[in-house]
């Protein structure tokens, strides 16, 4: 199989310091061109020095049109912070290279959550809904054959994950799902501000965004798609003191009817032939540390009956790296889908323990 020619538009975060990290040691994909407004003129290997000895590490970042960041290319990441992206997409939707967009601007299908969760305009909303929902868990074969591809959010993919196989069975259908979920500081991007630099971030927890983070309606949305109904869901994101990775938890009434039996068969039917998630017994807590380093997703659940009420609680969890599985490995996998390379190439490796 010869090797994809890749270009990638916003060259100096840490979402495009993953996607390099990835591409470095590919079999599938040859880097042609690297785009950024930072470091213009720098070696990657200068900005990302993860690099270092590897030969992609040569290429420097240009300030080039997005036109002619993807000449010649076949397949362009573009990670770049939602806004931005848009205004760049713009200019290449229309032209043959197909898209795989790391940033939050093309995942909703409705301009209402995007102008109430992102910004007021949209400057390409007619594409809403154009693009597949980079999940492959989920859309694994509309992927292959997309030319666009909306990659999902560190928080909804593992969110999401940790609901899909009760959406999948009837099991979400007018239920209220209580969230909270704690992330590293690497999803805060490269830059440092006020509420998430090192000083403040390594010896604290706080909450932020309360109710109203810009990856619920994506969580609905992804939940929707696999089957729940009049769903809600109240999410509160809380900061934590650690460089990378997410561990989600959400609370709900246990269905009607339902069992421990029931809800271990509905996550084996959902995850048991993917590579990739790992179902735990249950009442084992997902952890960071093993999945650190990898695409792979930590999944389990926990229920409880209240002996007075005899009210039955369901706790969904989840753990993914944010960077990876919720973030530019996740693009890497929906890649080798759509260029028909083994979607878990690079990935098989263990995590790093402790």
């Amino acid at each position: 199989m010869s090797k994809v020619k890749v270009s990638i538009i916003g060259g100096a975060g840490y979402g495009a310091a993953e996607l390099l990290r990835h591409l470095a040691v590919s079999n599938h994909a040859e880097l042609i061109r690297v785009a950024s407004k930072d470091y213009v003129g720098d070696r990657l290997d200068q900005v990302h020095r993860h690099l270092r000895g590897f030969s992609i590490g040569e290429l420097r970042l240009e300030d080039i049109p997005p036109e002619t960041a993807v000449e010649e290319a076949d397949v362009v990441f573009l990670a770049m912070p939602h806004k931005t992206t848009a205004h760049v997409a713009k200019n290449i939707l229309d032209l043959p290279v197909r898209i795989i967009d790391l940033s939050g601007d093309f995942r909703l299908r409705q301009l209402s959550d995007y102008q109430r969760d992102y910004a007021p305009e949209h400057p390409c909303a007619e594409r809403l809904g154009t693009f597949v929902y980079g999940l492959p868990e989920m859309n694994r074969d509309a992927i292959r054959k997309a030319k666009h591809v909306a990659s999902p959010g560190c928080f909804a993919t593992c969110i999401a994950m940790g609901l899909l196989p009760l959406a999948k069975n009837g099991l979400l259908n007018n239920m209220a799902i209580r969230t909270v979920a704690m992330t590293g500081s690497s999803g805060s991007g490269v830059h440092p501000q006020a509420g998430t630099h090192h000083p403040l971030r390594h010896h604290n927890l706080k909450a932020y965004k309360i109710l109203n983070h810009q990856h619920r309606a994506e969580i609905i949305q992804t939940l929707e798609d696999g089957g729940a109904t009049d769903l809600s869901l109240d999410f509160v994101p809380i900061s934590a003191p650690l460089s990378r990775g997410i561990l989600s938890i959400s609370q709900l009434d246990l269905p009607h009817g339902t069992n421990e039996d029931d809800i271990l068969q509905c996550f084996n039917q959902t995850y048991g032939a993917e590579p990739l998630v790992h179902v735990l017994a249950p009442g084992t807590s997902p952890e960071v540390a093993a999945v650190a380093g990898t695409a792979r997703v930590e999944v389990s659940f926990a229920i409880r009956t209240d002996e007075t009420t005899q009210r039955k609680t369901l706790c969904c969890m989840s753990a993914l790296d944010n960077l990876i599985k919720g973030g530019a490995g996740q693009a890497v996998q929906s890649f080798h889908l759509m260029v028909g390379a083994d979607e878990c190439a690079g990935f098989d490796r263990p995590g790093l323990w402790p």
